[in-house]
């Protein structure tokens, strides 16, 4: 019998990172999944996971901070030996335009899409190395590769645009050492906070006539770390049922 590839999902205790982790136990690999303050959440998002892969782990932490993920790498690395997959699914939303954008506000979205993404990998980048593979996904966000201006999701949009450029330099960067790193941009996806006008209003503006699923963006991380994306590095994936293209 093999040894059992790990995944660490952060975030991934409740809707796209939940499906992601299922999806990923489901393939074979022991989900690590992140949380910050939701402990229900998170104890039944490990029921689930425990159902397809007995070993998976909730992990309380706050990955904005760089001790705390390194604390977070070396319990892996202590437990497991190896980190397959770093999927960077954290991401606060804000709406807000620049005026109206607090200094507090502008740290907590850069920190918890940037930053936040920054850090994990850079702490599982050594052990990657040491393993020579490894893959990244990285969420940002629709069409932030194209980086116009957004005027009413200024700090949102500026993190997800940085993102693109942390996704692509890992890529030139970590090749080498046969890591890869590649970047998924959801669209409209059904989540706890899809509200009933949602589901009436954004429909028709898709070609696809319908919101994405978390498990469509699970599918493109499932593929993306799969033996069938081996070179694939340093693209950007738009997972929106044809929305804005």
């Amino acid at each position: 019998m093999g040894v059992q590839p790990v995944a660490l999902v952060t975030g991934g205790t409740r809707n796209i990172g939940l499906a992601i982790a299922l999806g990923l136990a489901e393939d074979g690999f022991t989900p690590i999944v992140t949380y910050r303050r939701n402990r229900e959440a998170a104890d039944a998002a490990l029921d689930r996971l425990r159902s397809v892969a007995p070993d998976a782990l909730a992990v309380r932490t706050d990955v904005t901070a760089p001790a705390a993920v390194d604390n977070l790498i070396r319990l892996i690395s202590d437990q497991f030996g190896r980190l397959d997959v770093l999927v960077n699914n954290v991401g606060p939303f804000l709406a807000r335009s620049v005026i109206e954008t607090s200094i507090a506000e502008w740290r907590m979205i850069l920190d918890g899409n940037l930053s936040s993404a920054f850090y994990c990998s850079r702490a599982a980048l050594p052990l990657m190395r040491q393993q020579k593979h490894g893959v990244i996904i990285n969420m940002g966000s629709l069409n932030v590769e194209l980086a116009r201006g957004a005027p009413n999701v200024v700090a949102y949009n500026a993190a997800k645009a940085g993102l693109v450029v942390l996704t692509r330099s890992l890529a030139r960067s970590e090749g080498p050492y046969g890591i890869r790193v590649n970047m998924i941009n959801p669209g409209f996806i059904e989540t706890d906070n899809t509200t009933e006008a949602d589901r009436q209003d954004l429909p028709p503006v898709i070609p696809l006539r319908r919101l994405g699923r978390p498990e469509d963006v699970a599918a493109a991380v499932r593929y993306l770390v799969s033996d069938k994306a081996t070179y694939i590095t340093g693209a950007v994936l738009n997972v929106a049922g044809g929305l804005w293209v």
